[in-house]
């Protein structure tokens, strides 16, 4: 049965129209003022409570987790957050989970689409593992804004300071409470919250990659200096770690997903998954659309590198790379240093 938050009957409430492949049925899109409700004065409430969060816990969660994802995990304290990845032995993402540790149980929030087949791939995981893995009834809602220490009964809290421009906190409470915390904020749509999710770089799996992108396509997942995203660079073997290595050491992807500037003057809004073209050859694809309240359409995609600096068109709309979601750090790429000094010899050292 579809899931209704109860949020969708409050005054103005309104879901996104028709079928997206983003992860947004079933909690508002917006409370009437869809531009209005991005412009962040006080901390505001969004609803994404649609979400799917599994429990894991046991004596062995913090290994078996660490085994199989991305982040490192076996040695995290009590109120730790995160992300991680789950990717296939090619390196390619499969799932992308947000982690929170509470009192021994590990918290993983993705997108309601993957509720099913992430806990199916847990489990058959289990093997000897002492764990046990629960699909619970929490709701996931995120506060942006400026916000201090919160006592709303939540299960587990995950601050992002800085994240979109905005700052973030996610708390997860019963789902029966979520009327009485919604009554703690002024509440926004989860409209406005895509539109600080393109701003900050992050992606949403089903509509701003493909199936075959790989971590390092997507520099917000991550680890780098203080961030602490979805991807740990120092950690033991995982599925898929190999390719992490590689990309990290030796190279870069040949993809990166940028935000970018559509031109608001085209007839239609391009649709995500749309081919994107320079010089009427393909160099990407179109991920999440949104309107900026203060930049009118923009958009996350999948662009080659080589076209990252190209006019880009989308199906007949003009679109640009905006220059500040390009990364600054992708690494010191230390295996190819190497290389390069193999090549030139040891004259290159005098």
């Amino acid at each position: 049965m579809a899931y209704a938050s109860e949020l969708l009957a409050f005054p103005g409430a309104q879901e996104l129209p028709g079928p997206s492949l983003i992860d947004a049925e079933g909690v508002p899109w917006h409370y009437g003022n869809p531009l209005g409700e991005q412009r962040i004065t006080e901390p505001v409430l969004v609803d994404r409570s649609h979400r799917a969060v599994l429990a894991v816990s046991g004596p062995d969660a913090a290994a078996f987790l660490n085994n199989l994802l991305s982040q490192k995990l076996d040695d995290v304290a009590d109120g730790f957050a995160a992300s991680s990845l789950d990717l296939d032995a090619q390196g390619r993402i499969l799932h992308h989970a947000d982690v929170a540790v509470a009192g021994s149980v590990y918290y993983l929030d993705l997108p309601s689409y993957h509720r099913e087949p992430f806990a199916d791939f847990l489990r058959k995981m289990v093997f000897w593992s002492d764990v046990s893995i629960e699909e619970s009834d929490l709701g996931v809602l995120s506060i942006l804004g400026p916000v201090g220490p919160l006592q709303l009964g939540q299960a587990f809290t995950r601050r992002l300071d800085g994240w979109g421009g905005v700052g973030r906190v996610d708390i997860a409470v019963p789902r029966a409470q979520i009327r009485e915390v919604a009554g703690e904020f002024p509440l926004a749509g989860l409209m406005a919250f895509t539109a600080y999710r393109v701003a900050a770089g992050e992606p949403e799996i089903r509509a701003d990659l493909d199936e075959k992108s790989i971590p390092h396509e997507a520099p917000y997942l991550i680890n780098r200096g203080e961030e602490i995203r979805a991807v740990h660079l120092a950690k033991g073997c995982y599925r898929g770690q190999e390719t992490v290595a590689r990309v990290e050491n030796l190279g870069r992807s040949p993809r990166l997903l940028v935000k970018l500037q559509l031109d608001g003057s085209a007839p239609t809004e391009p649709e995500i998954g749309a081919e994107i073209t320079a010089g009427g050859r393909k160099v990407g694809r179109l991920g999440t659309v949104v309107h900026d309240a203060d930049e009118g359409p923009v958009a996350l995609a999948l662009v080659k590198r080589s076209a990252l600096e190209a006019p880009l068109d989308i199906g007949g709309t003009a679109a640009s790379v905006d220059a500040s979601s390009l990364p600054v750090d992708e690494g010191e790429h230390a295996g190819r240093r190497a290389v390069d000094r193999l090549r030139r010899g040891p004259e290159s050292d005098a």
